[in-house]
């Protein structure tokens, strides 16, 4: 397994407030219109998974599987080209304010690493990016 790490992200919110919205995926409706739609097809989520479709990997579906309040939620794949587990870590900086991290760890054939690699910590660093700048109200 390969890890890949976001960088750590302020959030200006309680982290009870953030894990509230993260830890339901319903929650998702609120920023669908912030999804690329050049980049993500069929963008569709309940409270417990989300399934995207992303050119050119194909649909990737990823369920939560574990919730840890307030801090910890984590999520495995259902339907991905390469398994793989995310999880987005929340602690509390003060009564107001939050840090997050998102965290890949992918099963990845060697004969891939190389190519998939620097696109997959791109991709953690966005998701951590988006989920910072999401208003947790």
């Amino acid at each position: 397994m390969t890890k890949f790490e976001s960088s750590i992200k302020q959030i200006p919110y309680p982290v009870e407030d953030v894990y509230r919205n993260i830890s339901d995926l319903s929650n998702l409706e609120r920023v669908r219109d912030r999804v690329p739609q050049d980049k993500l097809e069929d963008f569709e989520f309940d409270s417990d998974s989300v399934q995207v479709s992303v050119s050119p990997v194909g649909t990737i579906k990823l369920r939560i599987i574990e919730r840890e309040e307030p801090k910890c939620v984590k999520f495995e794949t259902e339907q991905s080209p390469m398994p793989f587990n995310l999880w987005i870590q929340v602690l509390p900086v003060d009564a107001n304010n939050s840090k997050m991290k998102v965290t890949v760890k992918a099963d990845i054939p060697f004969m891939l690493k190389g190519m998939v690699a620097g696109p997959l910590q791109d991709g953690v660093e966005k998701i951590a990016d988006v989920l910072s700048q999401i208003p947790y109200v």
